[in-house]
């Protein structure tokens, strides 16, 4: 068995503009859970499934156009990761609000959480935020989301779970005008355990063009949920990153996740008969 630590030591939730809040109550809450009891030892997080704007920020002076584009949120990604859900019967979280408005899979004191420029787009309601407007969006949209899956893991943890932790992302096919052919990424920081085994086989379950730390990597910035929920913890983790051309509709998004979850239970075997000869050595 994977050894597993808790984390501990985590902000406790302030409530910052008490009387200007970010979110009103009908918007309901940033996270939203799916299967959560699922029984499989995994934890799916999809941080960029939506584009929603809170009504409190004005659409951040942005027009529908940019909203529905990938500079708000990941397109397909929630699909996948849904249809990964039941498939694995894993629990998925959610983040409801784009990451327009605060992305978490970035850490607070980092200007990327709240962009003032995304690719080519300016998103003006970004632009100059005080220190208590940024505090409003970190203390409603990041620590719920963050606290979700520290109390789930922890749970987890102690009751001698070591689930893999596991983020689905899309990226655009054209970035700067320059046209990007890897169709799958599979990401890692410095625990590359789990992606390496998808990418030993990744070949028997699919014929995409699948490469190591591509379109992103940790130099990146974009390994946080990876690094603070799971390496933290030494979970088995991993950031799969897929085009978005490819996942443009449910039946492609449902296909996708299908090959998706083969290669990931395969991996995760392989991985847990490996850990297990290492730590019980193998006969001659």
């Amino acid at each position: 068995m994977r050894k597993a630590a808790a984390i501990t030591g985590s902000p406790r939730l302030q409530i910052v503009g008490a009387n200007d809040p970010l979110l009103a109550p009908d918007e309901g809450s940033p996270v939203e859970w799916v299967n959560q009891h699922g029984r499989a030892d995994i934890l799916l997080t999809c941080e960029h499934a939506s584009n929603r704007i809170p009504a409190s920020l004005n659409d951040l002076g942005l027009d529908s156009e940019v909203l529905s584009s990938h500079v708000a949120w990941d397109p397909g990604a929630e699909g996948v990761a849904r249809h990964l859900a039941q498939a694995l019967d894993a629990p998925l979280i959610l983040q409801r609000f784009s990451r327009l408005v605060y992305d978490c899979n970035r850490p607070p004191e980092a200007e990327s959480a709240m962009p003032v420029r995304s690719e080519i787009f300016d998103i003006p309601g970004n632009v100059d935020l005080s220190d208590l407007a940024r505090q409003r969006r970190v203390q409603a949209i990041y620590w719920p989301f963050r606290e979700a899956i520290k109390r789930h893991l922890d749970q987890k943890v102690a009751q001698g779970v070591a689930p893999a932790v596991i983020t689905i992302h899309s990226f655009t096919p054209v970035f700067y005008g320059q046209q990007r052919t890897v169709e799958l990424g599979l990401l890692h920081d410095i625990h590359p355990v789990l992606a390496d085994a998808m990418l030993e086989i990744s070949s028997e379950w699919t014929d995409l063009d699948v490469r190591r730390n591509e379109p992103y990597g940790p130099q990146d910035h974009v390994t946080h949920t990876l690094r603070v929920d799971a390496i933290a913890r030494g979970l088995l983790n991993v950031m799969i990153e897929i085009r978005n051309d490819l996942i443009g509709c449910a039946t492609t998004q449902q296909s996708m996740a299908m090959r998706l979850a083969g290669l990931i239970a395969e991996s995760l075997k392989r991985t847990a008969s490996r850990q297990r000869a290492d730590d019980y050595g193998t006969a001659d």
